[in-house]
């Protein structure tokens, strides 16, 4: 459409920059004439019904003893969740959604007839998961509890011994605990995922953002839980039956490196992450809470305008593109990505954006942030 507002900087997009089959080839040494040897006597029939096996040995590999046995290969992080939500949960049924998190893991139990009990991540905890709040949540009744770590959109990631907090409190009650971990290993350290401490743990990922290859459409869902894969497998027969042959090659190739592609991602998201901190302290009128280790940040805004409204304003004065908070009920913020590209997106979509501000400050309508919000993202 012509009236739509141009996207000149996408900040956006949480995708770390995304590669081309050439950069993935030579990132992680494959000979190109192989790869399209292998493209062209390869078989249009179905693939694997439960996923190519080398990509399920691939995905296992990601986690500290999951086997391939315990991986199903889907379309997307999406279709992860929602698969799993969809088997786990009936009309009638408790569970509990952390918030901000990516609406799938609320709006679809909510959609159903489930009971939705909402954990808010709290600002002034930098965003770290209350577990006495989440204990009071949880019941007998409670099926599922669904969070993402590293989060969306604040970023902030819950480590091991919180981790087996959220483990204790859903044992007591029998509960699987759905983690879509989209954005696990952007840190130096190995990232602790739930299937590594939780018997009834779900993890659910893709290639979209740590491994910058959001077109391929492959995603998976990992358990130690035979009962739930057994079910799941069999939605999976319904709703998927296999993914793509060639998007599986890709992919069991890309994991198979995992390493090399998540030394880029890192490399990639420490420069923008140092780019956004310095900006961010030349904008009284902005701030952040707690510690980003995924690809995005939450910023909270020191004036009274709505965040779609303020958003919108930005698209059209700007070309810099934001996802509003009210996206996550988190009013008076945006969702900052940070790692598009490798810093020039970044660099002159801040530079239109402290111009933007600096008009409105002129124009008297901002105030500052209070002092708690000028920290660091890392």
């Amino acid at each position: 459409n012509p009236l739509d507002p141009i996207c000149t900087y996408n900040l956006g997009a949480s995708c770390v920059k995304a590669l081309t089959v050439q950069e993935l080839l030579d990132l992680i040494g494959h000979d190109v004439q192989e790869f399209l040897e292998q493209v062209r006597t390869m078989s249009l029939h179905y693939g694997s019904f439960e996923g190519l096996p080398r990509l399920r040995r691939a995905i296992g590999g990601l986690f500290r003893s999951s086997s391939p046995e315990e991986v199903l290969t889907v379309h997307g992080g999406t279709g992860a969740n929602h698969m799993v939500l969809m088997g786990l949960l009936n009309p009638g049924d408790a569970m509990v959604a952390v918030k901000p998190n990516y609406q799938q893991h609320y709006e679809i139990p909510a959609s159903i007839g489930a009971e939705v009990r909402v954990l808010r991540l709290r600002e002034e905890d930098d965003y770290v998961l209350d577990l006495e709040a989440l204990e009071r949540l949880v019941d007998h009744r409670t099926k599922v509890i669904a969070l993402s770590n590293p989060n969306n959109p604040t970023g902030v990631f819950l480590g091991e011994e919180a981790l087996e907090g959220v483990v204790r409190i859903a044992r007591a009650h029998g509960a699987h605990v759905l983690c879509d971990e989209i954005y696990r290993g952007l840190d130096d350290a190995y990232m602790p995922s739930v299937v590594d401490l939780y018997e009834r743990g779900i993890s659910t990922g893709s290639l979209s953002k740590v491994f910058s290859m959001a077109g391929t459409r492959i995603g998976w869902i990992v358990t130690p839980d035979r009962e739930a894969l057994e079910m799941l497998e069999n939605r999976r027969s319904y709703d998927t039956i296999c993914c793509g042959v060639l998007d599986e090659l890709l992919a069991a190739l890309a994991l198979e490196h995992h390493e090399k592609i998540l030394a880029r991602s890192r490399r990639i998201v420490r420069k923008n992450r140092a780019l956004l901190d310095e900006w961010l302290k030349t904008q009284p009128s902005l701030g952040t809470r707690g510690i980003s280790l995924g690809s995005t940040c939450l910023v909270r805004y020191a004036f009274d305008i709505p965040s779609e409204t303020l958003c919108r304003s930005i698209l059209d004065a700007t070309g810099v593109l934001l996802c509003h908070g009210d996206c996550f009920d988190e009013p008076h913020t945006f969702r900052l990505g940070y790692s598009f590209d490798e810093g020039e997106t970044l660099t002159k979509g801040l530079e239109a954006l402290g111009s933007y501000f600096v008009r409105m400050e002129r124009g008297g309508v901002f105030g500052e942030v209070e002092p708690e919000y000028r920290g660091s993202l890392s």
